[in-house]
Formats: structure tokens, C-alpha cells, sequence
């Protein structure tokens, strides 16, 4: 058993869309296929993996350190990419592999590039074993416990030049009309008087007055006196959470605006490591009892990272329902399944064919349940499947 060869590809994600702090005209995707020699179905194995949103391609890391560290490792060592029993890959062992000679600290976009890689092989190993990737995971790391169905909210609600207020109001009544109670808009890319608007017109217009049912999120526009003023407007809705008011990594801002707002925050996308999640919880105020984690397992060194920052959460006295992750890709809902998180993002219009989840599984009540084939199942995403992960497995 061993890995045979790594492809990758960039694929363009670009759209007019922006939030409050980059539009996505150039957005971009890094994609993997991990091929290896074991037969399943009379077809090789091979896993997938792909970025998240709002970080570009990691193609440079990918091919200057992490694939040619990768397949060294299947020539030279084969035997240390396998778990004990030498039946199927060890993506932890592998994840060990991938970081040799990577000093601490400075994650940026490697933490991307080690993603990537991550996903698929925890993709090709559920394979190997014939078992869904929740499954794998509830098995391996939660008693064997897996929720039957995860919690799904619909993000969307950017800032569209071609989209004025009606256009935002059907755009959320769409979400509501496939099966979504819980939606997500931006702020912070208008300022604070035609924000208020934008969500009167979807609290009113859209939810009946149901602001519980709306999140907010500034994608850490603001600084502490701005993070402040919209957290005074919006105390008063009752909105279901304010996302990332400020800078990831500015924690006081966090701590500060905790003390003032009693809502709910959420905040956690742009951290990539467990030492980095660590530190939100020791000082940025975070408050076990609401607040929302949203660490993206895609951007964060993947699930053996993601393992690691839940050991973290749980010796902070912090409950894996409080975990919701960024991202709207299969890879999370697995991980929230199969780990007991809280839910996961969706997003059901952008970024395509990235988005979504199985094809042939609805929302229901933002309930999905997943799918019983092995491994992540991105091939019952068909858009996405046809155009980009079959090519690059057969190139």
C-alpha cells in the first residue's frame, strides 16, 4: 500500500461579490487528488482535497515543499505513511511528514497548503476503509457516536453591485424556500446607518421580525470604537450572532467588546492553529455559554490540527457544540457529524461548484444528513465532480 502521485490544479472561484473587507474577482482554489495503489471497485483510491474561501491557492507551497515532501516520504519511506496495522494510511503519521523542517509559528498560507493535503488524505483513508469519513471519525475519536443530521445556516448576503435591497430580500427568501431557518448576511462594507437598513429588509422583509434567525458578519473590518457602535445597534435586535467584529488576532478588541455586548459573537475563520485558537480562548472574552468557534479545518492544517484544537477546547471546559465551521465544504460537515460539533456553514449561491453538499440530500428544517458513501462523498457533488476532481484523477 503506498501513495503513487499527487496532482493539483488552480481553479478560479471569481465573482463581483465582496464583504466588507476584499471583493472576489480573483479568488482562487488549490484542489488535490492523492493517488494511491489500492484497488476499491476495481478503481484506485484517490482523495480530494481543496481550500476554503477567501484564501487563494497555496499551488506554490503545494509544489515547492509539501507534494515533493509528500511523495520523498512514499519513495524512501513508505512503511511510516501507514497506521499500525500496515492497512491503510496514517494521515496523523503523514501530517508529521508534511511539517519536517517547518519552524513554529507563521502559519499564513502554509497552513493552507498543509490543508489541502489533509483533506485528502483523510478523504483516501475513509475510502481505504470503506466507511464514510463521519463515520471514520466517530469510530476513531467519539465513543462511536455521530450526529444522524447537522445544523446548517445559508451564508450569503454580500455586497453585489447588480443587488440592491429587493435583490437581498429575495435572495434570503430563497435560502428559506430550500429548506434554511438561519441565514447569514454582511456588514461593515456600507456604513452603519444603510447596514441597519440592509437588515431591517431581511429581519422584516424575510424572517418576520425574527432576528434570531439572521447572523451578522463584518469579516474583521472594524477597530474597537467602530466594533463597539455596531454592537450598541445591534444588541437591541437580538440578532443570532456578530462575526468577526474585528482582526482575528486582536484579542483584546475581542475581550473589550464581550464585557459590553451581551449577544452572541462569533470569530475563529482566520485562526490556523491551535495555539492560535488557544489564545482566543485564554484572552480574547470569548464566553462558553454563547459565543460561536468557527476554525475552518480546510485552512487550518486540517483535521489533525482541527483534533488538536478540540483536545484544547475540551481542557478549557469548552463544548463541541460551540464549534461551527467556516468554509460550507463537505470536509466540515463530516468532521461536525462524526465529532459532534454544532453545525456548519453552507453556502448556497457562491463559490461554485465548491459549495454545497450532496446533491441528492435536501435541507430540511437547516438539517442535512450525510451521505452513506465512504470517504467525503465529494463525488456526489456532481458539478463538482464532473468539471474539476474527475479530470484531475484521470489526467
Amino acid at each position: 500500500m503506498n501513495i503513487v502521485g499527487v496532482r493539483d490544479t488552480v481553479v478560479p472561484i471569481r465573482s463581483r461579490i465582496r464583504n466588507a473587507y476584499i471583493d472576489f474577482q480573483t479568488m482562487t482554489v488549490s484542489v488535490v487528488a492523492v493517488l494511491t495503489d489500492v484497488i476499491r471497485d476495481g478503481r484506485p483510491v484517490v482523495g480530494f482535497g481543496f481550500n476554503s474561501n477567501g484564501r487563494y491557492d497555496a499551488q506554490g507551497l503545494l509544489r515547492n515543499r509539501f507534494i515533493p515532501r509528500l511523495l520523498r516520504a512514499a519513495r524512501e519511506e513508505p512503511a511510516a505513511l501507514l497506521d499500525p496495522s500496515g492497512t491503510n494510511l496514517d494521515p496523523r503519521e503523514i501530517w508529521a511528514i508534511l511539517m519536517r523542517n517547518e519552524k513554529p509559528g507563521g502559519h499564513g498560507e502554509r497552513s493552507v497548503a498543509v490543508g489541502v493535503l489533509d483533506m485528502a488524505l483523510w478523504d483516501a483513508t475513509a475510502k481505504i476503509a470503506g466507511v464514510p469519513l463521519w463515520r471514520l471519525l466517530a469510530d476513531r475519536f467519539n465513543s462511536g457516536a455521530a450526529d444522524s443530521q447537522v445544523f446548517v445556516y445559508a451564508a450569503g448576503g454580500y455586497y453585489d453591485p447588480d443587488k440592491g435591497m429587493a435583490g437581498l430580500r429575495d435572495e434570503m427568501r430563497s435560502y428559506l424556500d430550500r429548506g434554511y431557518s438561519v441565514v447569514k448576511m454582511k456588514i461593515g462594507g456600507a456604513d452603519l446607518d444603510e447596514d441597519l437598513r440592509r437588515i431591517e429588509t431581511v429581519v422584516d422583509g424575510v424572517l418576520n421580525g425574527e432576528a434570531d434567525r439572521l447572523a451578522v458578519d463584518a469579516n474583521g473590518r472594524f477597530d474597537l470604537r467602530s466594533a463597539l457602535a455596531y454592537a450598541d445597534a445591534l444588541a437591541p435586535l437580538g440578532v443570532r450572532w456578530y462575526e468577526e467584529p474585528g482582526d482575528p488576532l486582536d484579542f483584546r478588541l475581542h475581550s473589550v467588546l464581550s464585557e459590553r455586548y451581551r449577544g452572541s459573537l462569533a470569530t475563529g475563520e482566520n485562526l490556523f492553529s491551535h495555539l492560535d485558537a488557544r489564545n482566543l480562548i485564554r484572552h480574547g472574552g470569548m464566553r462558553g455559554d454563547r459565543d460561536v468557534l468557527q476554525f475552518d479545518p480546510a485552512l487550518s492544517y486540517g483535521l489533525t490540527e482541527y483534533l488538536r484544537t478540540l483536545d484544547m477546547l475540551d481542557m478549557h471546559g469548552w463544548s463541541r457544540r460551540r464549534c461551527i465551521p467556516h468554509g460550507g465544504h463537505q470536509f466540515a460537515l463530516n468532521i461536525a457529524a462524526g465529532l459532534g460539533l454544532g453545525g456548519n456553514e453552507s453556502y448556497p449561491d457562491v463559490f461554485e461548484p465548491f459549495n454545497g453538499f450532496a446533491d441528492h440530500i435536501p435541507v430540511e428544517s437547516s438539517l442535512v444528513k450525510l451521505p452513506d458513501e465512504p470517504g467525503l462523498a465529494l463525488e456526489t457533488k456532481s458539478e463538482l465532480y464532473r468539471t474539476v476532481l474527475q479530470p484531475l484523477a484521470e489526467f
